[in-house]
């Protein structure tokens, strides 16, 4: 059996930063630390954090007075942040930079008077955190039926913002559609798009024309796992999503000569290696890496753990 790994697959700079950020926490402050929702979408690393101290909650009310208190990579809403301050937290922003300069973004358009459209996933965290950042009137849609039904107020007056887990494949045919309806739509460049959505896409299209089988591992609430998987699928070869390699189903692999392996931009590489290790056990094997993205991105981290750490301190700036 030839197993075949994606490159680039797993960790991203916002994740690497994210559990970075919980992990000096606990250096300095020591348990407990609190993190509203999910670090980042994965339950191993959340289990991870778990056995070390940190307590993970849904909301700020459930954190005692004075607790550190750090918001996940995702973001949140203004409002989450400020009642947070209002009971005397003391938070540590983990939101990942780009999900940042998305709400820059559209708080920079709705300043010109403009009414912004929101393309993601309703109820997925970040979706959430952006909707409480912008102000005034934001439109979310997902599909590009969604587009016929937006009411606006003036057409001339738009501007469209993306979620950072859909690559450019994922949302063009939505700015497309606004873009025939609305001609002066503006929206930010193609550039701006996450770089590790976009990277970790292209991959496991590449790794789907070589390959029977693509196994993605991530977790199921995990937004950039799942199209990951559905990438896959899009090329003609069977896919499957699965957190780890307890969750493989034998028949999925057997009779197949080449495993195709990619992993969602939250998940570990050992749980990579675990599955290829699960694959041993069926026939031996042989594994290989698929040319790809050699992502060199790092995120720093915020000043107040920086200087409390000696670490170099630096905005929340990327460098390559």
């Amino acid at each position: 059996m030839k197993i075949v790994l994606a490159q680039p697959r797993g960790f991203c700079a916002g994740v690497e930063r994210a559990i970075e950020i919980v992990e000096q926490a606990l250096e300095k402050f020591g348990p407990p630390i609190y993190v509203r929702h999910e670090i980042v979408h994965n339950p191993h690393v959340v289990k991870r954090l778990a056995d070390k101290g940190v307590k993970f909650v849904e909301e700020t009310d459930e954190v005692p007075a004075g607790a550190v208190t750090i918001f996940s990579a995702h973001g949140v809403a203004e409002n989450v942040e400020n009642h947070a301050m209002d009971r005397g937290l003391q938070v540590i922003d983990a939101t990942c930079p780009l999900v940042s300069k998305v709400h820059t973004e559209g708080q920079r358009y709705a300043k010109q008077g403009r009414e912004i459209i929101l393309i993601g996933h309703e109820g997925h965290p970040e979706i959430e955190g952006t909707l409480g950042r912008i102000p005034g009137v934001v439109h979310l849609i997902s599909e590009v039926e969604d587009v016929a039904k937006l009411q606006v107020k003036d057409d001339d007056m738009l501007a469209y913002i993306t979620q950072t887990t859909l690559s450019v494949d994922d949302t063009k045919a939505v700015i497309d559609a606004l873009k025939a309806r609305f001609p002066n739509i503006v929206g930010p460049a193609t550039k701006d798009i996450c770089y590790a959505t976009q990277n970790r896409q292209a991959a496991v299209r590449e790794l789907a024309k070589h390959v029977d089988v693509v196994l993605v591992i991530g977790a199921h609430n995990s937004s950039n796992s799942n199209r990951l998987r559905e990438r896959a699928e899009e090329v003609g070869v069977p896919a499957y999503l699965i957190e780890d390699a307890s969750h493989l189903q034998t028949e999925w692999v057997k009779g197949k000569a080449r495993i195709g392996i990619t992993a969602g931009a939250s998940a570990p590489e050992d749980l990579v290696q675990e599955l290829i290790e699960r694959l041993r056990q069926i026939e031996p094997v042989e594994v290989s890496i698929l040319p790809g993205v050699e992502e060199n991105v790092h995120f720093r981290l915020p000043l107040s753990l920086t200087k409390a750490t000696g670490r170099k301190s630096a905005d929340d700036s990327a460098v390559a």
